[in-house]
């Protein structure tokens, strides 16, 4: 059977926050499963970088694992440190900032 997640050594400890590194004036990303009814990709944000306004076809949960965020959800912000996660409802509005450089694991389920 092929792996389902991706990118990634299956049963073997790892920590998630060291497996994608800050690169300057981009958002990097690693993609560990694409699937049409899920999608899970670790993000690396500089700072100053994001994600303009868009809607996902799915609901969206971001776990930041370092640094600060701002999500804006249908246009109310909301700040997101290193520890806590947010859910972005499934065809709602929402935009992604740096506040300050950030990673975040980012589940979008369909």
């Amino acid at each position: 059977m092929s792996e389902l997640i991706k990118n990634v050594a299956h049963s073997t400890p790892f920590e998630l926050v060291n497996l994608i590194e800050y690169e300057k004036g981009k958002v990097a990303s690693l993609t560990f499963a694409q699937k049409p009814g899920v999608g899970i990709t670790l993000f690396a944000f500089d700072e100053g970088e994001g994600v303009n306004t868009h809607a996902a076809p799915g609901d969206a949960m971001a776990v930041i694992l370092d640094g600060e965020a701002e999500i804006i959800i249908d246009g109310k912000a909301f700040t997101a440190k290193a520890g806590e996660g947010i859910v972005m409802s499934a065809g709602i509005p929402h935009a992604v900032k740096s506040i300050t450089r950030f990673k975040m694991l980012l589940t979008v389920v369909k």
